[in-house]
């Protein structure tokens, strides 16, 4: 095209969306809450491993930890090929910590700040090394709640709180237990409890750690404790990512609905506009710029709405050094725009050849594209003969669109299968943090691990509703349109209003019905294949009653979004409708 063709089409897409800015704006919430998920879930993957690297660079992180009770077997270590240096060993031992009211136990190591390898790093207060001072571990102490200056007792002793530390040598509280306090040698060995020596190592090759550590006993390697210390951010980061192509399908399964919602409003501008001289190719064009228009504006608001959101997930756990907020690559820009615009394009493309290939005369004379005769609509004839009219009315309205139908049915089974998969990971991490009780967990403090999860889990839930809202009264909106003069026909023929806007109604419900009974054992499905993804044999399962509620809960939310599009389509004036039929 040139540049007149061009302006000409930008024109025509401008002009109508200005007309339709309700569908418009809906489309662009669907499509922006898709491409918000996208990037957060791309930003929390860039930023998974940022925390600990950051933390194993300001620390001198060991590449290996070793523990052992016997002293001679960590020299025997020490001068092992591949072994670059050693930092202690540092006496350890289990023992008692009391907070305030709280009792928990607690890992005391005896040892100085500075040493060649493993040193922690203080974030608050100082290490004092002065005798009756402890450093304690700064994710065990936000569970605590304890600063500098606070008092604390360890194996009965008393202590005052002298900072707060970081360190790569050992994964944060409470991804290990006990929780982690420092204190001098001195201390150390008066102290009650089980006693161990621990050694940090520097290897030549640190990307050999875990064959080194595998080949030795009581040998943990830095990969290993780094993938314990991320696991909040990198969950999330699955979780994100999973339900993204869930909310493509939703975003895709909208675009379409709203497009042949258009084409069946639009058929008489595709004709005035194909008569005035437009050519198929530039009749699609048209009805393409607008939605990619929409995809364009919406992909860049979900952008730099998960921007503006990814510090709530990107920030680590409170056991490691932020790496500062993150910033989209380019690389991130293009797969989310790419991604919103492909969507878009690849569920406008059909119904937009369609209705561009409309006949001239056909489209002029007729507002809305008559449907094909299938055997699915003349076997809903014969089948709903006997039924009831509401019911009857509902069979062959839903049979009219079989396409229309099946992808309404499709957003609510992905809709209601994202939920059920939602409801059984909640039950998998309420059912670990009831396990997250005993001497070595801090009592009712929160485990920062399931809060991400859940947090992520939330969000996800709600996005995949809104879309599924979304497409719910899009497809209300285009059944209406699509049979208001069949319905103003059947009310001059003796049905009520009350009776239409029943059948309307029930050709919304019946495939949600069938939709919401397949969504259940899918969603199940999901999750067991997410666990056997993460290893587990087995999750805690929903209960019965729950899944039994899925269903007449869909029905509901379905029937209160879609009431008021299928109100008005149905309570239009006889006469006005059936005055502009051809």
């Amino acid at each position: 095209m040139t540049m007149g063709p061009l302006l000409l089409v930008a024109r025509l897409a401008a002009a109508d969306l200005r007309r339709r800015r309700g569908q418009a704006a809906l489309l662009v919430l669907a499509i922006a809450a898709t491409s918000a998920t996208l990037t957060l879930g791309l930003l929390v993957r860039g930023m998974a491993d940022a925390p600990w690297e950051r933390t194993r660079a300001a620390t001198a992180g060991p590449d290996a930890v070793a523990t052992a009770t016997d002293p001679r077997a960590l020299r025997a270590l020490a001068g092992a090929p591949g072994v670059k240096a050693t930092a202690g060993p540092f006496p350890t031992v289990s023992t008692e910590l009391r907070a305030g009211g709280t009792a928990v136990r607690a890992v005391a190591q005896g040892r100085p700040a500075a040493s060649a390898v493993d040193r922690p790093l203080v974030t608050d207060g100082r290490w004092s090394g002065a005798p009756g001072t402890v450093v304690v571990e700064q994710a065990f102490a936000a569970a605590l709640d304890v600063r500098p200056g606070d008092r604390i007792t360890l194996g009965g002793r008393p202590f005052q709180v002298a900072g707060i530390a970081v360190s790569a040598g050992r994964v944060p509280y409470p991804s290990a237990t006990p929780g982690l306090v420092w204190t001098t040698r001195a201390d150390t060995a008066r102290l009650p409890g089980e006693r161990r020596l621990t050694m940090p190592l520097a290897l030549t090759d640190p990307a050999s750690a875990p064959a080194f550590a595998a080949a030795r006993k009581g040998v943990r390697p830095w990969q290993d404790m780094g993938a314990y210390a991320t696991s909040d951010l990198r969950l999330a980061n699955g979780a994100l990512l999973g339900g993204t192509w869930a909310m493509a399908a939703l975003a895709g399964l909208c675009v379409a609905l709203a497009v042949g919602g258009r084409l069946a409003e639009q058929g008489r501008r595709v004709g005035l506009l194909k008569a005035a001289g437009a050519t198929p190719a530039m009749v699609a064009a048209v009805l393409l710029a607008e939605h990619l228009a929409l995809a364009l504006l919406a992909g860049t608001a979900g952008l730099l709405a998960g921007w503006a959101a990814s510090p709530a997930l990107t920030e680590p756990a409170p056991g490691l050094l932020a790496s500062g907020t993150a910033v989209p690559s380019p690389g991130v820009v293009a797969a989310v725009l790419l991604a919103a615009l492909g969507v878009t394009a690849a569920a406008t493309a059909f119904p937009a050849l369609r209705g561009a290939r409309t006949p001239t005369a056909r489209a002029l004379g007729d507002r809305v594209r008559a449907p094909r005769r299938s055997f699915l609509a003349a076997w809903a004839m014969r089948a709903s003969a006997r039924l009831p009219v509401p019911l009857l009315l509902g069979v062959r309205t839903a049979a009219r669109r079989p396409r229309r139908t099946v992808l309404a049915a499709a957003s609510t089974a992905v809709t209601v299968a994202m939920v059920v998969a939602a409801l059984a990971l909640n039950r998998d991490v309420a059912r670990k943090d009831a396990g997250a009780v005993g001497p070595d967990f801090v009592p009712g403090a929160g485990n920062p691990v399931t809060e991400r999860v859940s947090q992520v889990v939330l969000a996800l839930c709600v996005a995949l509703l809104l879309l599924a809202a979304v497409n719910a009264i899009l497809t209300a909106w285009a059944t209406a349109l699509d049979s208001t003069r069949t319905a103003a026909l059947t009310r001059a023929l003796g049905a009520t209003p009350r009776q239409v806007t029943s059948g309307l109604a029930a050709a919304q419900l019946l495939p949600a019905t069938a939709a919401a009974l397949a969504g259940v054992p899918l969603g199940l499905l999901v999750h067991t294949a997410a666990l056997a993804l993460g290893g587990d044999r087995e999750g805690a399962g929903v209960p019965v009653p729950w899944l039994l509620a899925v269903v007449p809960a869909t029905l509901l939310v379905v029937a209160a979004l879609t009431a008021t599009p299928i109100r008005r389509g149905a309570d239009r004036p006889i006469s006005e409708v059936l005055a502009h039929t051809p």
